[in-house]
Formats: structure tokens, sequence, C-alpha cells
């Protein structure tokens, strides 16, 4: 039984296009693309769970969060839908679309594999996050500031503590830090058994600078994907829907108008 996820609909029609995104995000990292895809298909953004606004709760695997999406197409959908996840996201889409193959039209899956990953950094930025004292904490800008030592990215600590708000008790982290933090190894583990198969319309969009699909990952993905396409998009890292958003929404529009 999955749980009630929070969700936010881009605007569109015709068949739903579900949005799943990556660890530590949530379904705001997708409002841009989503309202830029909404000309070729009903758009939808969900939170996973301990993530944005969805509910707080463990387990923190892929299984719990296939149920999740199941229960929110079984709430909101009525045939099949295509489906896009980015990195965590991403794993939980590939998941879903090997395991119930009639729920889902086409796959496409940003800058990810089926296979074992350490998240680059991410144990570091885990340690960051549980160290900041939010207690005596002033501001976001502060929080990057004390973060730098250990998260050196620029980048990486915007999108870190894009994620703490201000409440009336004060800073707190919208994502459920201690629950993700636990469940690292298991997140980083491959979602996918050795005979999960997806035979439907797959795209696999990677980006050119970022190590997260490497060409040896195309084995995996042609033996679980077998009619998979791979894009690389050179100029773009590990978050192509935000680097190089042109080209990647040009990319989706073909991959969803294919028949």
């Amino acid at each position: 039984m999955g749980l009630t996820l929070f969700h936010r609909d881009l605007g569109g029609s015709g068949l739903p296009l579900l949005l799943l995104h990556g660890m530590l995000g949530s379904s705001r990292n997708w409002q841009t693309v989503g309202r830029d895809l909404a000309d070729v298909a009903h758009v939808y953004a969900l939170d996973a769970r301990n993530h944005g606004q969805s509910p707080h709760e463990e387990p923190m695997d892929y299984a719990a969060m296939e149920a999740d999406v199941l229960a929110w197409m079984d709430a909101h959908t009525t045939g099949p839908v295509d489906l896009m996840g980015h990195s965590m996201g991403g794993k939980t889409a590939m998941r879903l679309a090997c395991r119930h193959p009639e729920r889902v039209g086409r796959l496409i899956v940003v800058d990810m594999a089926p296979r074992d990953y350490q998240w680059p950094g991410g144990r570091a930025e885990y340690r960051a996050m549980n160290a900041l004292d939010l207690t005596t904490l002033s501001s976001r800008a502060e929080a990057e500031t004390r973060v730098e030592p250990i998260v050196p990215d620029w980048a990486m600590r915007k999108f870190i503590t894009t994620n703490l708000e201000r409440t009336s008790d004060g800073w707190r982290w919208v994502f459920n830090l201690p629950v993700l933090s636990a469940a690292l190894p298991v997140l980083e583990k491959n979602s996918l058994g050795p005979d999960d198969r997806f035979d439907g319309p797959t795209v696999f969009i990677t980006g050119g600078k970022s190590s997260y699909v490497r060409p040896e990952d195309h084995v995996a993905i042609s033996r679980h994907f077998p009619s998979a396409r791979v894009k690389t998009l050179p100029e773009s890292g590990h978050n192509p829907h935000m680097e190089a958003r042109e080209t990647f929404v040009a990319e989706v529009r073909a991959a969803l108008r294919d028949a």
C-alpha cells in the first residue's frame, strides 16, 4: 500500500507524463521543464516519500517508492502513463516499468543506469548536512558558508540549502534527513533484479560531462531495455533538465512523439 504523494499539475492534455525527481530534490525541480512539455502531454511532477511535501515515512527503498507511484496512478489515472525519472527517480521509473509494463507507455531515464552507485561526494554532503546546527542558524547564506569546507562545489551547496525552510520554531530540512542518511547505502544500489525487463519504447538521456552513465553501462541498458536509445547531451552534467534545458526538452518531445 503506497503513500499519498504530493504532486504538481503542470498542465497540458493527452497521455499523462509523470516526472520523478532525484535524491534530495522535489517536484519543484521539474516546474520549468514540465511546463515546457505541456504541449505534448499532461504533465505531473511527484514528490517522492521523505522529500518535498510528501509524507515522511519508512522504509526508504525502491520497492516502497514504486508502490507509492503505483498508488498515485491508481488514484489519478485510468490507463498507461509515460514515465520520466532523473537519478533516484530514474531508478524508481526503471523498476516500475520492468515490473508493471502494462502501466507504462514510454520510459525516459535521465542520467542514470541500471547498476550500483556510490553517489559522488554524497557521503560528504550528508555528513555536512547532519553536522549543521539548525538551532543557531540565521539564514541560508550562513548555512552555505558553514558547509563550504565539506562541500566545496558551489552549485551543490545551493542545491542542498534550498531545502532549508524557516518555520515558527526555527529552521528545518524539507526532506527527512535522518531517514535518507540511513537509507543512502540502499538507494545507491541497483533497483533492478537480473530478470527485470521492459520491452516498450525507452530513451536514456545522459549528460556528456557526467560519469553516471558510462559506455560500459550500455550493455546492461540493452539487456533490461531492448528497445532503448541513448541520447547524450555533450554540454550537460548530471542535471540535463537544468543545464541543457532547451536541448533536453527537444529530446523528450521527440521521445514522446514516437509511436
